[in-house]
């Protein structure tokens, strides 16, 4: 295993130690928060899981978790997922696979969220990965040039690009389109999520802002705990 799996697995653990009996939890989505669900599923605990995407949703049923749809249960008390980038207070780039707006839907509706993550993910300044921006298909291609725009109402001069996978586009759960927008640095995170939020055809973006509560970071040393 390589240094950075143990460092998922390391918070993947430290996060299923937070959950208790009869919680309603948010199941992140990725690599790491995949480390998460099969260190809940093998605590046996009676909860209710709300999976952020396909993947993890069939993850955790073939653990034997419970998993509802958002909204059929109680408020989420407690959600955790991965991120891209982590930031100043806590401040994230998510949607790397593709779920950002499922994952937004999830931490928008949770109680308290929990980011976990290996040392690498933490920045000083947002930007270095590219930011995803979920867009609806119809007219994708204008709506990129409109996303050109609100780029640049930020100094941030680079256009975005239509994610693919084998030469085709990659669709999300809801059968929208990402552009990942390489921005380099983004000095003004709040300024750039409204600007992409008032795009018409744009869903939503990877910018995760005032949402996390603690982020629990694996390294060398063991699981360290980080506050917005």
């Amino acid at each position: 295993m390589s240094d950075a799996d143990a460092q998922k697995q390391a918070v993947g653990e430290a996060a299923a130690a937070l959950v208790e009996d009869g919680m309603v939890v948010g199941l992140g989505t990725g690599s790491t928060a995949a480390w998460f669900v099969k260190a809940l599923a093998a605590r046996k605990l009676d909860i209710v899981g709300v999976a952020t995407s396909q993947a993890t949703a069939e993850l955790a049923t073939s653990l034997g978790m419970k998993i509802a749809e958002l909204g059929e249960t109680r408020e989420i008390d407690l959600t955790v997922d991965g991120a891209d980038e982590i930031g100043p207070g806590l401040s994230l780039i998510k949607g790397g696979g593709a779920a950002l707006l499922r994952e937004k839907l999830v931490w928008e509706a949770s109680k308290r969220c929990v980011v976990i993550a290996d040392a690498a993910k933490v920045v000083t300044t947002l930007g270095k990965f590219a930011l995803p921006i979920e867009v609806v298909a119809f007219g994708h291609k204008t709506t990129s040039l409109r996303i050109c725009d609100a780029l640049a109402e930020c100094d941030i001069g680079i256009a975005p690009r239509l994610r693919l996978k084998d030469g085709q586009p990659v669709r999300t759960d809801g059968g929208n389109l990402i552009y990942d927008a390489a921005c380099g640095r983004i000095e003004e995170p709040a300024a750039l999520a409204a600007a992409l939020k008032s795009v018409t055809g744009v869903v939503d973006h990877g910018l995760f802002l005032d949402l996390a509560d603690q982020a629990l970071i694996g390294g060398p040393d063991g699981v360290r705990t980080l506050e917005p």
